[in-house]
Formats: C-alpha cells, sequence, structure tokens
C-alpha cells in the first residue's frame, strides 16, 4: 500500500520500527498458518487448522473463505449474513503479536481488514472484543474496544440517553475519543506485511516494517488475548499468519 505522507508522533517507541524482530527474538511462535490446504467446505471449522468462521451459519450454502495455491480469499457475505465475514483463531498472551501477509485484490471499491484480540470470558465487554486495527481504503484505525465503544457500561449508558432523549455527556464523548487513533492511509492492491502487537497499554502496527501508528489505552493491557480475530466487509486475501507470544 502506498503510503499517505504521515507525521508519526515524535514519541513512537524506537521498538515500534522492529516489532517483527521483537516478536520473533523475544516471543514463542504460537501458531503459523501458509493455507497450503483445501477447505473443506461452508461451516464453522471447514478453513482447517483449528480457524473458526463465526458468521458460516448465518450463510451455510455461500463460500465467504476459499482456500486456493497457498492463499485463503475472503469474500464476505456481508449482505446475506447481516454482517462481516469473521473468522478467529485462538491465540493467548497479554504482550505479543501477529505477522500477516496480505492483499486487498481491488474485486470492491470499499475493501477493508479489520483485525485484532478478543477474549469471550470477559463479561463485561460485548462479544468480549478487545482491541482492533482496522484497515480502511483511506484510513488505519487504533481502537481500544474494552474501555471503549464495546464496553457494556458504555453501551448502556449511550441507550440510556437515547430513550431518555438526552443529548450525549460532551465529557464522556470526549473521553471516548481517546479510546481511538486515526492514522491518513491509501491502500493499493499489491502484497504486504502487517505487524501489529500489543505491549502493556500500547498497540502497535507496522506495515513492510515501517511504523504506521501507535496508541497508548488501558484496555491494550488486557492480560489474555484468547482469540486472533479478523473480519472484512467485502473482499480481501491472507498469505500468511503467525500468532507469537511474548508475555
Amino acid at each position: 500500500m502506498r503510503l499517505a505522507l504521515l507525521a508519526l508522533p515524535l514519541a513512537l517507541p524506537l521498538a515500534a520500527a522492529d516489532d517483527a524482530a521483537w516478536l520473533q527474538t523475544k516471543g514463542t511462535l504460537l501458531f503459523h498458518d501458509a493455507f497450503e490446504r483445501e477447505e473443506t467446505g461452508t461451516g464453522l471449522k471447514d478453513i482447517g487448522n483449528g480457524w473458526e468462521s463465526a458468521t458460516a451459519d448465518r450463510v451455510p450454502k455461500i463460500k465467504q473463505a476459499d482456500l486456493d495455491d497457498g492463499i485463503m480469499k475472503i469474500a464476505s457475505a456481508t449482505k446475506e449474513a447481516g454482517h462481516a465475514a469473521h473468522i478467529h483463531h485462538d491465540a493467548g498472551f497479554a504482550d505479543g503479536g501477529v505477522i500477516v501477509r496480505f492483499k486487498f485484490p481491488g474485486l470492491n471499491k470499499a475493501e477493508n481488514l479489520q483485525l485484532g484480540f478478543v477474549d469471550r470470558e470477559l463479561k463485561d465487554v460485548h462479544a468480549g472484543h478487545l482491541c482492533y486495527a482496522i484497515l480502511s481504503q483511506t484510513d488505519l484505525t487504533l481502537t481500544d474496544r474494552k474501555t471503549g465503544s464495546m464496553n457494556l457500561a458504555v453501551k448502556k449508558k449511550h441507550a440510556d440517553d437515547a430513550a431518555a432523549k438526552r443529548k450525549p455527556d460532551p465529557e464522556f464523548e470526549a473521553m471516548l475519543k481517546t479510546k481511538t487513533q486515526v492514522t491518513p492511509f491509501k491502500a493499493d492492491t499489491e502484497w504486504h506485511v502487517l505487524t501489529l502487537v500489543t505491549e502493556g497499554d500500547e498497540m502497535r502496527f507496522t506495515l513492510d516494517s515501517k511504523p504506521l501508528a501507535a496508541h497508548r489505552s488501558p484496555g491494550y493491557a488486557h492480560d489474555m488475548k484468547r482469540w486472533f480475530s479478523f473480519l472484512a466487509n467485502s473482499t480481501v486475501w491472507i498469505d500468511d499468519v503467525k500468532i507469537y507470544k511474548v508475555r
């Protein structure tokens, strides 16, 4: 992806410049998949190698993940399923992350890729959604959902305000804005390698060994990222996935 001119924060940690090396030298490889096989169907576990397609049961007759020549080609049935394609795998770390080779094939105008970490055992957050990086055609978003938009107390406050026809509390909304960071970004249709890590209360995103963004928020420090999860609203190709645990 050709990058827009970015004014990277002066405070961006030096470690972010080589987070892939940090994972490989300090961490333990928990999982690797190069997708050198064929899927066995369109069901929950039919991608194989421990992956689960959480939206498969919504559209059992539609293939949303096609393993083809070592590439997982995702084509989300978003309209039919009422949800973007959601695929996940066991992870299990406090600090660590993923290295993923991916490509937007250019088959749809609004191709995006959302990837991050989930803990379904966390009961005060909707579906255990902890934190994500979201690549769109124009932006890269890092977001703490644990203490932000997916926190059940936050969702309840918004629902209560709407039911009472109250205006949102400006201070509360300003606080929620600190849970997300958006960085300009321009997508293309080439293959790229991304690295997404959490270390303490920081999440960092690197593309082709170049640091794009780092963001601090309390939710990133959650002590058990049980799943690596990604979602796609239309089409994206995944060629290689590695999950590492540092702590």
